[in-house]
């Protein structure tokens, strides 16, 4: 690659080159105990809103002048978990989930060689809300059954260097599997880099120790993500310089293993600390590599190159799969020129890992008037999965081999009760059982369900084959933000595949139950329940499924399957749907549309959550508060915040996985004295808590 394509590429994520986001409108919050017990005891909130924002900054001395609007200037080797009044909106809850590989989609997807580490800039440095925002136009990935590593791209030499990620995006991440990195980013003195700032990151302490290699440990660990990239790209250094970062990396490593985190190293600079890009393992980069738990290849790389990195990194007692050879998608996705042979080679074993820059392009491209969610994912559908719309059929003609295609799927729905409504973490509306009760968009990734692995997986018998479509709906849903629609003119029927589980249900399933939520909007179809006990026969075969009658109608309906006859078995291993067209239809194809809005394993009863307690208000200015509680003992999924509005009607502000909150843009309705907030705890099922209430006078 060009070098000077090259180095704007790897500049950094500043808040010119990302549109920012509009400020938050009574939508979720994300929060940590320990910040709300700081509010409550008089933390000064900021004089200009409480609006809290991801947090990034310097290591340690801070440019000179003052900082632009809007943004905060902080030092690193000053940050203090105690004294951090955005924490809670900021720190992750959800713990990394353990997940499994079922059969693969197709026949050259494979598990255990090539691996997925994804950088993206989810929005700009500075500025950008720690809870997400009012618009449904946001990179609401969904694609995560593909990446090991989530890399929370950004970092710019007027705002800040070292990037936390927000708890959104982490909760999702871990909701699904995937490891998330914040990003240390030193970036070339052409985009205002400056070598005392690396100075600052690898300096020592009078014992000898690298005090800002403990304070990111500490980072990752109060912000609940999982690690660190880290990206010394500022040139001018020299040898006792490459020896200070590489006792620096060292130390950061052995300290990030002791909690659970990781550490990737980034191909800039060579041990005699000057900055230059290898493209593969080198001598030049090699102590780095084993000082890190794995290396992201700069772009420079050939198939030579890449061939005998693997090779040097297995010499060295390394897997060759901790390289990822980077891939840039910023400026053309899936039109991108790859030599995918190099990497993921067809018919041979996978070289290297992948490494996807700025795979956010599936939203960025996307004309300003076609950045529907629908439009969002129907172009993040094509990257991931490719031309074909379907894992289970790769489109072998494809210039873009999609990671449906090279990279076995895994899944973390692993334990009962499970639930999913199909939220993706944005949308047009918010709907509760089938009812809108907020109409602004909004997205927030900490809200997003675990979604189905394969995308979309559907299996047609007899008829003419014609695959109907399947996709992400906005126009309706039974909870949350979206729903899946199926359309298309059937003649025979088709089975969809929507989970890859492992359901511990006991044996013969005597006590389990599944609940499927569905509508038909058109076509005279018959809807079944498909629950399977075993793997498919074949890679992209239908799994062997029993099928159970659904009363499918014209308006939202759950039915209650109970899952008797599962003779032998103990475990679930693939959920999925039938439809077929109804019998007297006519001899022609039948035009259907049928949603899928949400699905239930249990093996008990549904239990109602307790209600959290000590609802409070944290702070409060010009129609701005941040609000903070308790937990509710025992598994909660998230919270919910209602307003009761003076006419007696609940409006919907937003949720969260956390235990406080922020509101912006609140305003005074007509004949109210005080505005009322109701808060409750929402299990597993869905099921919600009795509400709990404060109330803020005008």
């Amino acid at each position: 690659m060009n070098p000077t394509r090259r180095t704007v590429l790897l500049a950094g994520a500043t808040a010119a080159m990302v549109p920012a986001l509009p400020a938050l409108q009574a939508h979720p919050a994300e929060a940590a105990e320990a910040a709300g017990a700081a509010g409550a005891a008089g933390a000064t909130p900021r004089a200009a809103s409480l609006q809290p924002y991801a947090s990034y900054w310097y290591p340690d001395s801070l440019p000179s002048g003052t900082p632009g609007p809007g943004i905060t200037w902080r030092s690193l080797k000053s940050w203090r978990a105690a004294e951090d009044t955005d924490l809670a909106f900021n720190a992750s809850t959800v713990p990394l989930a353990p997940r499994f590989t079922p059969a693969p989609a197709n026949a050259t997807a494979r598990d255990g060689q090539a691996r997925i580490q994804s950088l993206v800039s989810f929005g700009p440095t500075s500025g950008n809300p720690s809870q997400g925002s009012a618009t449904a136009d946001y990179y609401a990935l969904t694609h995560w059954a593909y990446i090991d590593e989530l890399v929370f791209w950004g970092g710019s030499s007027g705002e800040g260097l070292i990037l936390a990620p927000n708890a959104p995006i982490v909760d999702a991440a871990h909701r699904h599997g995937v490891r998330v990195l914040g990003n240390i980013f030193l970036p070339p003195a052409a985009y205002g880099g400056q070598l005392r700032w690396t100075r600052d990151l690898v300096q020592k302490d009078a014992a000898g120790r690298y005090p800002l290699a403990a304070r990111l440990v500490e980072v990752a660990a109060a912000y609940g993500f999982d690690g660190w990239f880290v990206n010394a790209e500022t040139g001018g250094g020299d040898s006792a310089l490459g020896a200070a970062m590489l006792g620096f990396l060292r130390e950061l490593r052995a300290l990030a293993a002791a909690r659970g985190q990781r550490v990737t190293w980034y191909d800039a600079m060579t041990v005699n600390g000057t900055v230059s890009w290898q493209g593969g393992l080198t001598s030049q980069n090699e102590p780095f590599f084993l000082a890190a738990d794995d290396m992201f290849v700069d772009f420079r790389w050939t198939a030579s190159r890449l061939a005998s990195s693997g090779q040097r990194a297995e010499r060295l007692g390394r897997s060759r799969y901790a390289l990822w050879a980077g891939v840039d998608v910023e400026s053309n996705g899936w039109n991108s020129t790859v030599n995918w042979d190099a990497i993921v080679p067809a018919q041979s074993p996978d070289v290297v890992s992948l490494g996807f820059y700025r795979p956010e392009w599936t939203r960025n491209h996307l004309p300003a008037d076609g950045r529907a969610p629908v439009d969002f994912h129907a172009a993040d559908d094509r990257f991931w999965t490719g031309r074909s719309a379907d894992p289970s059929r790769p489109d072998t003609a494809d210039p873009w081999r999609a990671p449906a295609v090279v990279v076995a799927d895994r899944s973390t729905v692993t334990s009962v009760p499970f639930a999913s409504v199909f939220n993706t973490g944005h949308g047009l509306r918010w709907y509760e059982e089938g009812r809108v009760t907020s109409a602004a968009p909004w997205n927030h990734l900490g809200l997003q369900d675990r979604l189905p692995s394969r995308r979309w997986a559907v299996h047609t018998s007899g008829g003419s084959g014609v695959r109907p479509a399947v996709n992400f709906d906005f126009a309706d849903a039974w909870r949350g933000g979206s729903s899946v629609l199926l359309a298309g003119e059937l003649d025979a029927p088709v089975v969809l595949d929507v989970y890859a589980t492992r359901l511990p249900v006991g044996v013969d399933g005597v006590h389990a139950v599944v609940e499927l939520t569905d509508r038909i909007d058109e076509g005279a179809v018959k809807v079944e329940l498909a629950v399977a006990t075993a793997e498919p026969s074949t890679p992209g075969a239908t799994p062997p499924y029993r099928y159970f009658p659904v009363n499918s109608v014209n308006t939202w309906h759950t039915t209650t399957v109970q899952l008797t006859g599962l003779t032998g078995a103990d475990t679930i291993q693939a959920l999925g749907v039938r439809l077929t067209p109804a019998a007297g239809s006519g001899s022609g194809p039948v035009p259907v549309r049928w949603r899928l809005g949400g699905i239930a394993v249990r093996t008990a009863p549904a239990q109602t959550p307790a209600a959290p307690t000590g609802f409070r208000i944290t702070a409060a200015s010009d129609g701005e508060l941040r609000l903070a509680w308790n937990p509710a003992p025992g598994g909660v999924r998230h919270y919910t915040l209602h307003r009761l509005l003076p006419d007696g009607t609940r409006r919907f502000l937003g949720a969260t996985c956390q235990r406080a909150y922020f509101l912006g843009g609140l305003q005074r309705e007509q004949g109210e004295r005080a505005a009322r907030f109701e808060l409750r705890a929402v299990g597993e099922l869905y099921t919600s808590s009795d509400p709990v209430t404060v109330t803020r006078p005008w």
